[in-house]
Formats: C-alpha cells, sequence, structure tokens
C-alpha cells in the first residue's frame, strides 16, 4: 500500500495502491503498461480531486529536465516543474511567452488542466505546445503535432491525464525578454470601464478586486527592449514575504478566527494597497511566491460577459452568510482551438474566487458557479466546481470527440479516477456504452 497523499490545498487525499517513480522512458512505459490502474498526480497543485490515483500513483520527480533543444523548440520532460524550467530556458536565453503566477505545477500537470496567464493577444500555456508525446495504456508512445496525428494535439494538449501519461512536451519558447511591471491601487468602476482600452494597448493586464468594497490592485506587465531593473532584494523581501505573505496571511488567519471581522479586514487590506514599478526578467515578474493556502474556484467566461458577471456577484456578495477575505482575480486570454481549452472558439476572461483555507466557502462557490454558469461559463479543469458530463457538452462542442478518442486509446479505462469519471461521463469501452452523452 502506498503512503497517504493530500494536494496543495488539502482539498484531496489518497492512499495509492502503490508509487512509482520512473526516472527514465523505458520505465515510465513499463509502468503504465503494467498496471492496471494509473494516475500521475504532478505537483497536487488541483484544489479538486484529479489527481487522485485509485490504483498506481506516477510520480514524475525522476523525469525531469530538457531533452532536446532545436532554435525556440524546446523539449522539456513531463515532471518538470515549471519553476525548474524557467530557470533551464534563462540559461539557453529563452523564456515561455506567457505564465500563470504560480510556477509550483509540473509542466505537463499544468498543460492538462488548462493553466493560463492572462493577455488579451495570447493563450494559456498549452497554446505554446508545438508537440506531445504520451505514454498510452498498452506502453507504447504516441506523438502528436499540428501535422502528426492533429485529433489527438487537440485532445491532449489539455487532456486531463485521461488519454495517456505525458512522457515530453515540445514548447514553443521565444528570446528572452523583460517585462515592465507597474501595480497600482484602483477603483473597481475605473478598471472596468476602461478594461477593453486597457487590455487591448497592454500586453498583460489583471486585476484583483477586494470584493467588500470597490479597492483593486491593477497589475499591467509590458514588454520593453530595456535591461532589468529589479526591486532590491531587501524590498523584494518585505513585498513579498512580510507583506504579501507574512502580514496577508495573519490577516486571514485573524478573519478566520474571528469571521465577524472578515469584511472589515478585506476592506482594510484593499486601502492599504501601493504602487510597486520595476523591470525584471519575465518569469520573475509574471510569478509570485504564495505561501497562503487557500481554495479556488475559476470560470472562464466570454469576454463579452465579464461585466455582467462582476455586477452580479457584486450584489450577492453582501448576501452572503460568511465574509470573504482572499481577493478576486480577473484575467484575460485570446480563443484557442483546443478541443477542452476553457478559452476554446472564443475570447475569454477569467474570474477567479478564493476562501482562506479552513473559513466558509460553499455557499461563495455555489452563489459564483450559478452566476458563471447562467453566463455560459466554463469551469477550470483544475478547480473546485460541482459540474458534470452531461452539463458540460453543450459549452464544449468537440467533448463528444474527446470521449471518442479516449474511449479507443484507453479502452478499459486505466487512466481513470472518480473526477474523470464525473467531468467525462464513465469511460465508454470500459463500460460497453456508447461514447456519446444523452441529451
Amino acid at each position: 500500500m502506498g503512503t497517504p497523499w493530500t494536494n496543495w490545498a488539502r482539498t484531496a487525499s489518497a492512499t495509492p495502491h502503490r508509487v512509482e517513480r520512473p526516472t527514465s522512458a523505458d520505465e515510465l512505459a513499463e509502468v503504465v503498461a503494467t498496471a492496471s490502474s494509473v494516475r500521475p498526480r504532478g505537483s497536487g497543485h488541483s484544489f479538486n480531486d484529479i489527481a487522485v490515483a485509485p490504483g498506481t500513483a506516477l510520480d514524475l520527480v525522476g523525469w525531469t529536465g530538457i531533452a532536446d533543444v532545436s532554435g525556440t523548440l524546446v523539449t522539456v520532460r513531463a515532471g518538470t516543474t515549471l519553476r525548474q524550467l524557467n530557470a533551464l530556458l534563462d540559461v539557453l536565453g529563452l523564456a515561455l511567452a506567457n505564465l500563470g503566477d504560480i510556477d509550483a505545477q509540473t509542466v505537463a500537470g499544468a498543460i492538462s488542466t488548462g493553466t493560463h496567464g492572462t493577455g488579451a493577444a495570447l493563450g494559456g500555456l498549452a497554446t505554446q505546445v508545438a508537440a506531445l508525446e504520451l505514454v498510452l495504456a498498452d506502453g507504447t508512445t504516441a506523438r502528436c503535432s499540428a501535422e502528426q496525428d492533429p485529433d489527438l494535439f487537440h485532445a491532449a494538449r489539455v487532456g486531463l491525464g485521461a488519454l495517456g501519461v505525458i512522457s515530453t512536451v515540445t514548447l514553443r519558447c521565444v528570446p528572452a525578454f523583460v517585462l515592465h511591471a507597474r501595480e497600482s491601487p484602483a477603483r473597481l468602476d475605473a478598471v472596468l470601464d476602461g478594461f477593453d482600452h486597457l487590455t487591448a494597448t497592454e500586453d498583460h493586464v489583471e486585476f484583483h478586486w477586494f470584493p467588500h468594497g470597490d479597492r483593486v490592485i491593477l497589475k499591467r506587465n509590458n514588454r520593453v527592449d530595456e535591461p532589468p531593473a529589479p526591486l532590491s532584494a531587501a524590498r523584494r523581501f518585505y513585498e513579498y514575504e512580510v507583506v504579501e505573505n507574512g502580514a496577508f496571511g495573519l490577516v486571514c488567519r485573524l478573519a478566520r478566527a474571528v469571521p465577524a471581522t472578515t469584511r472589515s479586514l478585506n476592506r482594510l487590506c484593499g486601502s492599504l494597497v501601493s504602487e510597486r514599478v520595476y523591470r525584471d526578467v519575465s518569469h520573475r515578474v509574471f510569478v509570485t511566491p504564495r505561501r497562503v493556502r487557500f481554495v479556488e474556484t475559476e470560470y472562464a467566461v466570454p469576454r463579452a460577459a465579464l461585466h455582467d458577471v462582476l455586477r452580479e456577484l457584486r450584489t450577492a456578495i453582501p448576501r452572503l452568510a460568511h465574509g470573504v477575505i482572499v481577493p478576486i482575480e480577473v484575467r484575460v486570454a485570446r480563443a484557442d482551438d483546443i478541443w477542452l481549452s476553457t478559452a476554446q472558439g472564443r475570447d475569454t476572461a477569467y474570474v477567479a474566487v478564493h476562501q482562506y483555507l479552513g473559513m466558509p466557502y460553499r455557499e461563495y462557490f455555489d452563489t459564483f458557479e450559478r452566476i458563471a454558469r447562467a453566463a455560459g461559463g466554463r469551469p477550470h479543469w483544475g478547480k473546485m466546481h460541482t459540474r458534470t458530463a452531461e452539463d458540460l457538452r453543450g459549452d464544449y462542442p468537440h467533448l463528444d470527440d474527446f470521449r471518442r478518442l479516449r474511449a479507443r486509446l484507453d479502452p478499459t479505462g486505466k487512466f481513470t479516477n472518480a473526477y474523470l469519471d464525473r467531468v467525462l461521463g464513465p469511460n465508454a469501452s470500459a463500460t460497453g456504452t456508447s461514447p456519446e452523452i444523452s441529451s
């Protein structure tokens, strides 16, 4: 019996029958071929139970690093974390064009769940993938790209770990670049009034709204042909470790201990935001340390629906039985063609809502989900939501295509778990049912 495992947010746990840690492509293929049930669990940074392994848990901590470099195409082993990858690319004078604000995820896990950053002209991490190699249920390796097995490529870039185990990822990188970062206090209405202009003229825009008031932190990151002028080590330590993690963590613990203070503490945090301006290499701007643990749900809504969603959420939050301490995060992305991408076929706004670990969140998350669903929202595959295959079908034109491919590649349901059964339906071949979802 394997050792107990818990994800970062402590919202999912498992005790797999065994844990395998392959260190070569042959070992990885052998583990997959001989297991009756296997799931890769990445770094455990998903908030739901997508990484839970009911049988064999696959830990790819020994399958990391860069396997090949050809110009700006970089092939990386699946267990490499984004933090490791950013450091390796930096040495090569390369970078990823866009990143989220957390780098703890493995490359394969981040791609498979639809991890993204922000930028109206840019897509999520999976849009930077040029090719993939997957170990299929029988232990054979399949390579796919836009030219080679394009259906598998469209499916596997955000594949939820349902089609096979990603072995390597070839990423389309760019020459290393510097970002000019400006983080400043603002008011919600003013940001929303100018949001279309902001996202059209700035490379990367996001804001964090303190929902018991109208204060936001507005973040604008733009590429510049200038040398880095980073925050000093002392300033960086103060801003990120003392304020954003230490002091904010203390505020969250106080709100959890004395719930009646939550709303006023949230407003206080919003009023204390100050401006921060600097230049640094891209990954040091995109990524910030996150040591305060929280739970999270996120929905991708059509860009045109963002204002209505936030307006309804703004009305609903004061009616909640419990206050919200963690800000709401809003980002954007361009449309893409990946079958299960949350931005598939439409320009997208992402709204992420959080609550500090141990504080009530169910009413809040359910309220937000109801608002986002009414706007045609799609849930982030790696975050908390209640959706099922039945009601997701209308949101994903290629969901049935994905399920048919899954049934062909994994006929016995080797890669499934309870989460995949919920969001994709039971594996069709394994159950002897039709891959279509009944209307």
